[in-house]
Protein backbone atom coordinates (compact mmCIF):
# COMPACT_ATOMS: atom_id res chain seq x y z
CA UNK A 1 0.00 0.00 0.00
CA UNK A 2 1.19 3.51 -0.78
CA UNK A 3 -0.02 6.73 0.81
CA UNK A 4 0.92 10.28 -0.10
CA UNK A 5 0.90 13.54 1.79
CA UNK A 6 -1.13 16.28 0.13
CA UNK A 7 1.00 19.28 -0.79
CA UNK A 8 4.26 17.37 -0.32
CA UNK A 9 4.37 14.03 -2.14
CA UNK A 10 5.37 14.17 -5.81
CA UNK A 11 5.35 11.21 -8.17
CA UNK A 12 7.02 10.80 -11.57
CA UNK A 13 8.74 8.57 -14.06
CA UNK A 14 11.06 11.27 -15.46
CA UNK A 15 13.59 8.99 -17.18
CA UNK A 16 12.29 9.69 -20.72
CA UNK A 17 13.59 13.25 -20.39
CA UNK A 18 17.17 12.01 -20.41
CA UNK A 19 16.56 9.49 -23.17
CA UNK A 20 16.12 6.30 -21.13
CA UNK A 21 13.16 4.27 -19.99
CA UNK A 22 12.25 3.66 -16.34
CA UNK A 23 14.11 0.72 -14.87
CA UNK A 24 13.41 -1.34 -11.78
CA UNK A 25 10.07 -2.46 -13.15
CA UNK A 26 8.67 1.04 -13.81
CA UNK A 27 7.35 0.14 -17.27
CA UNK A 28 5.96 -3.14 -15.92
CA UNK A 29 4.47 -2.22 -12.53
CA UNK A 30 2.97 1.14 -13.51
CA UNK A 31 0.71 -0.27 -16.28
CA UNK A 32 -0.33 -3.15 -14.04
CA UNK A 33 -1.34 -0.60 -11.43
CA UNK A 34 -2.92 2.19 -13.46
CA UNK A 35 -3.64 0.60 -16.82
CA UNK A 36 -2.00 0.96 -20.22
CA UNK A 37 -3.29 4.43 -21.18
CA UNK A 38 -2.39 6.11 -17.90
CA UNK A 39 0.97 4.33 -17.90
CA UNK A 40 1.75 5.74 -21.34
CA UNK A 41 0.98 9.23 -20.07
CA UNK A 42 3.13 8.75 -16.96
CA UNK A 43 6.09 7.03 -18.67
CA UNK A 44 6.13 8.99 -21.95
CA UNK A 45 5.15 12.35 -20.44
CA UNK A 46 7.81 12.36 -17.75
CA UNK A 47 5.83 14.91 -15.73
CA UNK A 48 5.81 15.31 -11.97
CA UNK A 49 2.34 14.93 -10.52
CA UNK A 50 0.98 15.54 -7.02
CA UNK A 51 -0.49 13.05 -4.58
CA UNK A 52 -4.06 14.03 -5.54
CA UNK A 53 -3.47 12.95 -9.14
CA UNK A 54 -1.56 9.82 -8.06
CA UNK A 55 -4.62 8.84 -6.01
CA UNK A 56 -6.98 9.59 -8.89
CA UNK A 57 -4.84 7.46 -11.24
CA UNK A 58 -4.76 4.60 -8.73
CA UNK A 59 -1.00 4.80 -8.28
CA UNK A 60 -1.40 5.33 -4.54
CA UNK A 61 -4.11 4.24 -2.15
CA UNK A 62 -4.85 7.66 -0.68
CA UNK A 63 -3.64 11.23 -0.62
CA UNK A 64 -4.18 12.73 2.81
CA UNK A 65 -3.50 16.04 4.55
CA UNK A 66 -0.30 16.12 6.63
CA UNK A 67 -2.21 16.14 9.92
CA UNK A 68 -4.29 13.07 8.93
CA UNK A 69 -1.75 10.85 7.12
CA UNK A 70 -0.01 9.20 10.08
CA UNK A 71 -3.24 8.72 12.02
CA UNK A 72 -4.96 7.11 9.03
CA UNK A 73 -2.06 4.75 8.29
CA UNK A 74 -1.69 3.80 11.98
CA UNK A 75 -5.42 3.12 12.32
CA UNK A 76 -5.41 1.02 9.15
CA UNK A 77 -2.39 -0.95 10.38
CA UNK A 78 -4.02 -1.59 13.76
CA UNK A 79 -7.26 -2.62 12.07
CA UNK A 80 -5.47 -5.08 9.79
CA UNK A 81 -3.44 -6.40 12.73
CA UNK A 82 -6.69 -7.05 14.62
CA UNK A 83 -7.74 -9.64 12.04
CA UNK A 84 -6.46 -13.24 12.08
CA UNK A 85 -2.93 -13.45 10.67
CA UNK A 86 -3.71 -16.63 8.76
CA UNK A 87 -6.67 -14.97 7.03
CA UNK A 88 -4.56 -11.93 6.13
CA UNK A 89 -1.88 -14.17 4.60
CA UNK A 90 -4.46 -16.07 2.55
CA UNK A 91 -6.15 -12.85 1.37
CA UNK A 92 -2.79 -11.37 0.30
CA UNK A 93 -1.92 -14.57 -1.57
CA UNK A 94 -5.27 -14.47 -3.37
CA UNK A 95 -4.96 -10.80 -4.33
CA UNK A 96 -1.48 -11.44 -5.74
CA UNK A 97 -2.79 -14.43 -7.70
CA UNK A 98 -5.49 -12.16 -9.08
CA UNK A 99 -2.97 -9.83 -10.67
CA UNK A 100 -0.30 -12.38 -11.57
CA UNK A 101 -2.23 -15.35 -12.95
CA UNK A 102 -4.59 -15.71 -15.89
CA UNK A 103 -8.20 -15.15 -14.76
CA UNK A 104 -9.27 -18.81 -14.75
CA UNK A 105 -6.20 -19.88 -12.75
CA UNK A 106 -6.69 -16.94 -10.38
CA UNK A 107 -10.33 -17.88 -9.77
CA UNK A 108 -9.35 -21.48 -9.05
CA UNK A 109 -6.64 -20.31 -6.66
CA UNK A 110 -9.11 -18.01 -4.92
CA UNK A 111 -11.57 -20.89 -4.49
CA UNK A 112 -8.81 -23.04 -3.00
CA UNK A 113 -7.66 -20.28 -0.63
CA UNK A 114 -11.27 -19.49 0.35
CA UNK A 115 -11.69 -23.14 1.36
CA UNK A 116 -8.57 -22.90 3.49
CA UNK A 117 -9.78 -19.70 5.14
CA UNK A 118 -13.20 -21.03 6.15
CA UNK A 119 -11.56 -24.10 7.70
CA UNK A 120 -9.43 -22.02 10.11
CA UNK A 121 -10.51 -22.33 13.77
CA UNK A 122 -10.40 -18.56 14.20
CA UNK A 123 -12.57 -18.07 11.13
CA UNK A 124 -15.09 -20.61 12.36
CA UNK A 125 -15.31 -18.81 15.71
CA UNK A 126 -15.72 -15.40 14.06
CA UNK A 127 -18.39 -16.69 11.66
CA UNK A 128 -20.25 -18.29 14.58
CA UNK A 129 -20.16 -14.99 16.49
CA UNK A 130 -21.32 -13.08 13.41
CA UNK A 131 -24.27 -15.41 12.86
CA UNK A 132 -25.02 -15.39 16.60
CA UNK A 133 -25.68 -11.65 16.50
CA UNK A 134 -27.79 -12.05 13.35
CA UNK A 135 -25.01 -10.65 11.18
CA UNK A 136 -26.71 -11.86 8.00
CA UNK A 137 -29.93 -9.97 8.56
CA UNK A 138 -30.71 -7.04 6.26
CA UNK A 139 -30.32 -4.54 9.12
CA UNK A 140 -27.00 -5.93 10.32
CA UNK A 141 -25.49 -6.27 6.85
CA UNK A 142 -25.95 -2.52 6.43
CA UNK A 143 -23.80 -2.00 9.55
CA UNK A 144 -21.25 -4.83 9.30
CA UNK A 145 -18.21 -2.68 10.12
CA UNK A 146 -19.87 -1.25 13.20
CA UNK A 147 -21.07 -4.68 14.28
CA UNK A 148 -17.61 -6.23 14.02
CA UNK A 149 -15.95 -3.29 15.79
CA UNK A 150 -18.47 -3.43 18.64
CA UNK A 151 -17.97 -7.18 19.01
CA UNK A 152 -14.15 -7.10 18.73
CA UNK A 153 -13.48 -6.38 22.41
CA UNK A 154 -15.51 -9.35 23.58
CA UNK A 155 -14.79 -11.48 20.53
CA UNK A 156 -11.03 -11.40 20.87
CA UNK A 157 -11.12 -12.91 24.34
CA UNK A 158 -13.40 -15.63 22.96
CA UNK A 159 -11.03 -16.19 20.03
CA UNK A 160 -8.04 -16.38 22.35
CA UNK A 161 -9.77 -19.08 24.41
CA UNK A 162 -10.71 -21.04 21.29
CA UNK A 163 -7.21 -20.83 19.86
CA UNK A 164 -5.70 -22.15 23.12
CA UNK A 165 -7.86 -25.29 22.96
Amino acid sequence: MIFGELGKAVFAQPEIGVGIIPGGGGTIRVPRTVGRRRAMEIVLGGHDFPAELAELYGLINRALPPDKLTLYVENLAYRIASFPAESIALAKKSVLAGVELPIVDALLEEQHLFGQSVALPTSKARMKMFLGVEGQSREMEANTNTLLEEQDVNAFSIFDDIEKE
